[in-house]
C-alpha cells in the first residue's frame, strides 16, 4: 500500500492568507484512511483541482486556533458527515479550537461538534486511526494548546510539525521520521517569535536524520526569497534532501519517495 500526501496549500501566516499568495489549505494525507490537517482557507478549492472528496475524507485533525489552519473545518465536518445526515468520520483538535481558552477559539460551533465524533488532543495523546496510528506532538506557539502530529504507516513515519518555536522537546518529539513536514515561516536572518525560519531547520533536520523534508507555511518574505532557496541552503548544510513544497504538490511513499 502506498502512502500519499498532498499539499493543499503552502502557504502560511496572516499576509500569505489574506492575500492568498499560495493557498493555505493544507495537507491531505492517505494510508488506508484519508486525512485533512489543518483545512486553512482554499482548502476544499485544492481539495476540487486535485480531484479529492470532501465527503470520502476519515479524519479531521486541526493543531491551533488560528485561522490559516482552521477556518474550512466546520465545512469540512459537513463533508465528512455527508452534509450532517450520516454520523461518521473523526474531528481530533487541539483544546482552543473545539473547546476555546483565554480569548483564543473555539473555532467550531457546537452544532458543528455535534455532527463528528470528536476529541481534544494534548501532547503524548495516540489514536488509533484504523492502518494508521498518531501521535499528537508538543509545540511552543502563542496558542498554548498547539499540537503537532506523527503518523505511525505502513511506509514509515511522516511527521506534521505544527507552528512552533525551536525546542529539544519540540525535535526530540520527531525522532525516527522518516518524512518530515517543517512550517518554514521566515527565511535566514529574520526569525520572528513562535515560528520556525530556515536557521532552526538545520538543527532540526540534523537530529532528526529523515529521508526526506518538506518546507511549506511559507510567510511573505519566506515567497520573496523564494523557498526554493532556503531548502536548498538546507540541504547543502545538513547533506539530507529536503524540498520546498507547492501548492499541489503529491508525493508517494513507499520503498522510494516521489514527488510530483
Amino acid at each position: 500500500m502506498i502512502t500519499r500526501l498532498r499539499f493543499l496549500g503552502t502557504g502560511g501566516g496572516r499576509f500569505s492568507t489574506i492575500f492568498q499568495s499560495r493557498a493555505t489549505g493544507g495537507v491531505y494525507l492517505e494510508s488506508g484512511m484519508k486525512i485533512h490537517i489543518d483545512p486553512g482557507p482554499s482548502g476544499l478549492n485544492q481539495m476540487k483541482n486535485m480531484h479529492l472528496d470532501p465527503t470520502k475524507t476519515d479524519v479531521l485533525l486541526i493543531s491551533h486556533c488560528h485561522p490559516d489552519h482552521y477556518t474550512e473545518g466546520e465545512i469540512m465536518v459537513e463533508g465528512i458527515t455527508q452534509g450532517g445526515k450520516k454520523r461518521r468520520g473523526l474531528l481530533a483538535a487541539s483544546k482552543s479550537v473545539l473547546e476555546g481558552i483565554n480569548d483564543i477559539g473555539p473555532a467550531i460551533s457546537s452544532y458543528h461538534r455535534s455532527l463528528i465524533n470528536h476529541r481534544i488532543l494534548e501532547p503524548g495523546d495516540f489514536l488509533n486511526l484504523g492502518p494508521v496510528d498518531m501521535e499528537a506532538t508538543p509545540s511552543i506557539h502563542s496558542d498554548p494548546t498547539t499540537v503537532g502530529f506523527k503518523f505511525h504507516t505502513k511506509n514509515g513515519v511522516i511527521s506534521y510539525v505544527a507552528d512552533t518555536a525551536i525546542s529539544d522537546e519540540v525535535i526530540e518529539a520527531h525522532r525516527g521520521a522518516r518524512v518530515l513536514i517543517l512550517p518554514v515561516t521566515r527565511p535566514r536572518s529574520s526569525r520572528i517569535d513562535w515560528h520556525l525560519s530556515t536557521e532552526d531547520t538545520v538543527e532540526f533536520i540534523k537530529r532528526i536524520e529523515p529521508e526526506i523534508t518538506f518546507f511549506t507555511h511559507f510567510g511573505l518574505k519566506m515567497l520573496r526569497v523564494p523557498p526554493e532557496i532556503e531548502a536548498y541552503w538546507a540541504q547543502e548544510e545538513t547533506g539530507y534532501r529536503v524540498i520546498a513544497a507547492k501548492d499541489g504538490m503529491s508525493v508517494s511513499i513507499g520503498t522510494r519517495i516521489t514527488v510530483k
